[in-house]
């Protein structure tokens, strides 16, 4: 072997490396946790540790600089090193059992959570006693919708996500007999009437209801756990005869707008994005129960009834806190509730490696366990070959 293969060899395989990563690790998760209160959860999670690297502003500019290693670069390289170890390093032997499964475990609890940050989604299911869902709302992202409702009896929809609204570049969807052409877009913008603007500058929309009679003023982007974006932009839908008009569409204004093209219906509105389930919630009630005398929950659950499009699931469920519902891949939490106006949110998480985790947790616990178990027979076996010749 080469000396640089050689090199190139001890670097993965050195201690001096975990404890290295270790320690960066440490100070990763205390700066992230201090950035929370500005940030949230889910924004220190995107920059600090879904990342490869945390990214600042050069001062000045908008231009976004690496700083310090991300969570990717972090428990790649601890992987990397970890795997290096155990090939040029340890050798197995039955001595060694429980530190190889505790590794092992280690090993999977990175790979598992690699996992749920590149396929765990969030949702919420947002309805009143009484209502039905079959569909779960995002926590963060958006969509254009834009429906085709010629038919009573079912709407076509077409889903065209934020991110290409935001990217401005013409779409052409094969179920719509028009383009899409995003004209200007805010990630985050405050909405006042034209008439409460003295010298506002015109507006970019054309037809639709709102065309005239809101501003749009930019506004920062936010990422703190109470707070949402209310993106806003104007839309110009260009047939094969040419423009049909420009809508203005924000997520602050819950209401479609019509219009008419080709001989068919449509409507056309910027909303919160939607993830359809084949089968229906339906919340029967809810219980919300305080200790006398305090505002701790008592008893904090959700009665709804699970009806499958193929009848095959019509039954009664109670979600109640650390007792989620877990159907079809996707699992339901008692998110929030207001006893007041009957109304509860559930957070709808799709996550296909969630077992993963408690795999890893298990198996790191059981292999503590057995190589203290080793060490504390190999303790009792020479201590009874000491005592024993006493005895004699």
């Amino acid at each position: 072997m080469s000396d640089l293969l050689r090199q190139f060899r001890d670097f993965f395989v050195s201690l001096k490396l975990t404890v290295v990563l270790l320690a960066l690790g440490i100070i990763l998760i205390f700066w992230a946790t201090l950035a929370q209160t500005d940030l949230g959860v889910w924004g220190v999670q995107q920059k600090f540790f879904h990342s490869f690297f945390v990214l600042e502003r050069i001062p000045g500019t908008e231009i976004p600089a690496p700083v310090f290693p991300g969570g990717y670069f972090i428990g790649g390289l601890l992987m990397i090193n970890l795997v290096a170890a155990h090939v040029y390093r340890f050798k197995y032997s039955a001595r060694k059992t429980g530190i190889w499964l505790t590794h092992f475990g280690l090993m999977l609890l990175l790979v598992g959570e690699l996992l749920s940050g590149l396929w765990q989604q969030d949702y919420q299911m947002n309805f009143k006693e009484g209502e039905t869902r079959n569909y779960a709302e995002s926590f963060r992202d958006n969509e254009l919708a834009i429906i085709d409702v010629t038919d009573p009896k079912t709407d076509d929809v077409v889903a065209i996500p934020e991110e290409l609204i935001a990217k401005g570049d013409p779409i052409q969807h094969p179920k719509l007999p028009f383009r899409v052409v995003p004209k200007l877009y805010y990630p985050n913008a405050n909405l006042q009437l034209r008439s409460n603007v003295p010298n506002a500058p015109p507006s970019l929309a054309t037809v639709g209801t709102f065309a005239q009679q809101i501003v749009a003023t930019p506004a920062p982007v936010t990422y703190k756990e109470d707070e949402r974006n209310l993106p806003a932009a104007d839309i110009e839908l260009v047939g094969p005869e040419g423009s049909l008009g420009t809508f203005f569409v924000s997520t602050e204004l819950p209401m479609p707008q019509h219009f008419d093209y080709a001989g068919r219906s449509w409507k056309i509105i910027l909303r919160v994005k939607r993830a359809y389930t084949p089968y229906a919630v339906t919340l029967q009630k809810v219980t919300n129960d305080i200790f006398p005398g305090s505002d701790i929950p008592k008893n904090f659950a959700s009665r709804v009834r699970l009806q499958s499009e193929d009848g095959r699931d019509n039954r009664e469920v109670v979600i109640y806190m650390n007792n989620p519902l877990r159907y079809r891949g996707l699992t339901y939490f008692q998110y929030q509730m207001d006893k007041a106006s009957g109304q509860s949110v559930l957070q709808v998480v799709s996550n296909p490696s969630w077992q993963m985790p408690y795999l890893a947790c298990a198996m790191m616990a059981l292999g503590l366990v057995i190589q203290f178990g080793i060490h504390l027979a190999g303790f009792a076996r020479r201590r009874h070959a000491v005592v024993q010749p006493d005895h004699a």
